[in-house]
């Protein structure tokens, strides 16, 4: 999920602000189309493997274990509802306009409020990530 995010604020952004509206929601609108059908996996995945981290810790007797990935588990949790409060509903608006053959007039309007939160969501990822790193070399 770091991965993907990453590379929506560092190349993904960028790019799309050269193409024209219709560009954008023909290729955001597939683009998501796939990612929101196949990145959840991943992302439940992350997430249960985080919080199971976080409880084999505290089982384990290692209080600085649990806590660094308990604060992974935060930072996924807030990521999750960023995505779904902000970047799910313009990814299906964008999806339906691309079935429907249409390019919605705020296209470009659409598309900056979901790159607005793309580099917090990366951001919420690779904190996460170093948290967990964390949690295996601290004792």
């Amino acid at each position: 999920m770091y991965g993907t995010d990453a590379f929506g604020a560092l190349v993904q952004r960028p790019a799309l602000a050269r193409v024209d509206d219709v560009a954008l929601t023909a290729v955001m609108g597939n683009v998501h189309r796939y990612g929101d059908r196949r990145m959840p996996v991943p992302g439940v995945v992350g997430l249960v493997a985080a919080a199971a981290a976080g409880m084999l810790a505290t089982f384990g007797g290692n209080p600085a274990q649990a806590v660094t990935a308990g604060v992974a588990v935060v930072l996924l949790v807030v990521w999750t509802v960023l995505y779904a409060r902000i970047s799910a509903p313009i990814n299906r608006i964008l999806t339906a306009a691309v079935d429907n053959h249409e390019t919605p007039a705020n296209a470009r309007a659409l598309q900056t409020g979901w790159d607005r939160i793309i580099v917090l969501r990366a951001t919420l990822q690779g904190l996460a990530i170093l948290a967990l790193g964390a949690s295996l070399i601290i004792s």
